[in-house]
């Protein structure tokens, strides 16, 4: 069986595609042109490049192909309001499902975000259900998944496309070259975190998120959506527990929301006119006081979702950075 994987050289895609191909099928990517691909050096893979926005070169990628695996996606939150992430996300995954219909794929799976979902608190975590409430940040980002996660499942009920859906919290592991998730690592291990805010989110081992998303390939049910999660943690236990790990003191200061939000916005404000990416910006900062957690249970169930300790994640992210020269 022949699978198509886009965004193979992310941190998930990376992990991805080795989770394919030690399963035994036959993995072809869609990369960008530009792209370097380092973190897929060595494997037994077709590549295929062009631009997703290309219809006509993501045709000619999924020709031939029985499942396809859409993860590519701008995750760019700055600025705020960005239509080329409009684009990626949202017309991206409209071609994808056009060109799927058109070979007649046997599986889509399709990658989210766990943010597409209403979240909940230690004691009623977010589930697959309930309304989007993420839409008050303002972020295209958030907002263009969940438009693009509700194209696939529309086609699915008016066209019968046959698509699965995963939805990954915040994932940790190797590979991960931008560095995306890992930078929190890197922060607190070079100890330029300052402190902790009041808020809290969704841990997983991107491994976990990846065994799960290749089993989606033949589990799970069509039209149904599948939170990849596993350990939620307030930001104070997130540190301690990256601090133990990688051999360093935890930040001890907890921020308080007025000066968290404040810097965000001049942080933004500043980036703005000086036109430089901020760490930091006022979005981000508003999400980061507030709890982001979620239950996985339907994933475990369905998908065979495994839960791997958040501390062997740390310490396998932590492992590659060092063996690829991120730590000096």
């Amino acid at each position: 069986m022949t699978v198509l994987v886009t965004g193979p050289d992310g941190v998930l895609g990376s992990n991805l595609v080795r989770v394919l191909c030690e399963k035994g099928y036959s993995v072809n990517v869609f990369l960008e042109k530009k792209s370097t691909a380092k973190t897929l050096k060595g494997l037994s893979i077709s590549r295929f490049y062009g631009d997703i926005l290309n219809l006509k070169e993501l045709d000619a990628a999924i020709k031939g192909c029985d499942v396809v695996i859409h993860g590519a996606a701008s995750t760019s939150v700055f600025p705020a309001r960005n239509p080329f992430v409009r684009r990626v996300n949202v017309d991206g995954t409209k071609n994808i499902i056009k060109a799927c219909l058109k070979n007649k794929i046997k599986r889509l799976v399709f990658v989210g975000t766990a943010n597409s979902f209403c979240f909940g608190d230690e004691s009623n975590p977010g589930k697959e259900v309930g309304p989007y409430v993420s839409k008050k940040y303002g972020l295209d980002y958030m907002d263009s998944k969940r438009e693009a996660q509700a194209l696939v499942l529309k086609a699915v009920k008016e066209q019968k496309l046959p698509a699965v859906v995963v939805n990954p919290t915040f994932m940790i592991g190797p590979y991960d070259s931008k560095p995306s998730s890992g930078a929190m690592i890197l922060g607190i291990y070079k100890k330029a975190v300052p402190g902790y805010t009041s808020g809290g989110k969704n841990y997983i081992a991107v491994k976990d998120a990846a065994i799960a998303t290749a089993n989606a390939i033949d589990q799970g049910r069509i039209g149904e959506c599948y939170i990849l999660g596993n350990r939620n943690l307030s930001y104070k236990d997130a540190f301690s527990l990256i601090a133990g790990v990688v051999g360093v003191s935890a930040p001890k200061r907890r921020l308080a929301p007025f000066f968290v939000i404040s810097y965000g916005f001049f942080s933004s404000f500043f980036a703005k006119i000086f036109r430089f990416n901020p760490s930091i910006t006022k979005e981000l900062a508003v999400i980061s006081c507030e709890k982001h957690y979620y239950s996985s249970k339907k994933a475990i169930k369905e998908l065979n979702l495994p839960q791997t300790p958040i501390e062997e994640a740390v310490r396998e992210c932590f492992f590659w950075f060092k063996e690829n020269g991120y730590l000096k």
